[in-house]
C-alpha cells in the first residue's frame, strides 16, 4: 500500500519535463471552473434601490459597477434581462466547468500513466457527454449539501465519497451520473482517510506559495497535487500502470 510520500513522488516524477503543459492545463481548468472555485462567475445584485454587477475570475474582479447604478423604474427591464444573462452564464459555465473537469481528470491520468502524450486538446473532449458529466457534478452537490445540513463532518465525508467521480466518468464516459457516483463510494471506502492524508501533505506547500509567492505558486502546486490524486485513483482502482515499477537495466 501506497502512503501520501509515495503518491508525490509518483506525481514528481510523471511531470519530469512536462511541468510547462502541466501548469498551462491547470490554468484553463481553474478558469473554466472544473477545479476549485476559480471559474469566472458574473454577481448581481440589488441593495437599497442600488443595482451592483461584477465578473469575476479567480476570486477578483475583472469588471465592477463600482459602486452600483441608481435603480430607477426605467431601468427595470434592463436589470431583468441582464438577470436573465447572469442565470444563463452560470448554467453555461456550470456544464463547461463539468466537461472540462473530466477531460482533466484524464489529462492527469495520462501524465502520470505515461502511457501517451498527455495533451491539452483532452480537456476539451467531452462534450458528447456533457449530460452525465453536467449531471455527475450536481448530483454530487446536491448530496454533500443534503449531508452537511444533518451535520458539517457528514458533508466532508460524503464529498470524500464521490472524489473519485470525474475520473472514472473520464475513463467510463458512458456510465450514467448515478453509476460513477456509486463506483466513486464503493472505491473509496476504506480509502477516505488516505485521500485526506495525501491532501494534507501539501499544506506546507500551500503556506509557502501563500507567504512567499503571494499565491503565484499555486500554479505550479496545482499539477503537482492534481497528478498526485491521479496516482491515487490508478491505485485504489486497481488499474495502476508500470510507471511505479523501476525500469529494468538492459543486458
Amino acid at each position: 500500500m501506497k502512503y501520501a510520500a509515495d503518491f508525490r513522488s509518483i506525481a514528481r516524477n510523471a511531470l519530469k519535463g512536462k511541468w510547462g503543459i502541466a501548469v498551462v492545463a491547470g490554468l484553463i481548468a481553474s478558469l473554466l471552473g472544473a477545479i476549485g472555485s476559480g471559474g469566472p462567475e458574473l454577481n448581481v445584485e440589488f441593495n437599497d434601490g442600488n443595482f451592483n454587477a461584477s465578473l469575476q475570475v479567480l476570486g477578483q474582479d475583472v469588471v465592477s459597477s463600482n459602486g452600483g447604478f441608481e435603480f430607477w423604474p426605467v431601468f427595470a427591464g434592463i436589470a431583468t434581462y441582464i438577470a436573465i444573462f447572469a442565470v444563463i452564464m452560470g448554467i453555461a459555465l456550470f456544464i463547461l466547468g463539468s466537461i472540462v473537469e473530466a477531460g482533466y481528470m484524464k489529462f492527469n491520468l495520462d501524465l502520470v500513466d505515461r502511457q501517451k502524450e498527455a495533451e491539452i486538446g483532452t480537456m476539451f473532449g467531452y462534450f458528447q457527454f456533457w449530460k452525465t458529466t453536467a449531471c455527475a457534478r450536481l448530483l454530487q452537490s446536491v448530496y454533500v449539501l443534503l449531508w452537511s445540513l444533518l451535520f458539517i463532518i457528514p458533508g466532508i465525508v460524503a464529498g470524500y465519497s464521490y472524489a473519485m467521480t470525474s475520473y472514472i466518468l473520464a475513463e467510463n464516459p458512458e456510465l450514467t451520473a448515478s453509476e460513477a457516483i456509486e463506483r466513486s463510494k464503493r472505491m473509496m471506502s476504506g480509502n477516505r482517510w488516505r485521500l485526506f492524508c495525501v491532501q494534507i501533505s501539501f499544506i506546507g506547500w500551500d503556506i509557502l506559495s501563500a507567504l512567499l509567492t503571494f499565491g503565484i505558486g499555486s500554479l505550479w502546486i496545482t499539477p503537482y497535487k492534481q497528478a498526485a490524486t491521479a496516482a491515487f485513483y490508478r491505485e485504489i482502482s486497481g488499474t495502476e500502470y508500470k510507471y511505479a515499477q523501476p525500469e529494468q537495466p538492459r543486458v
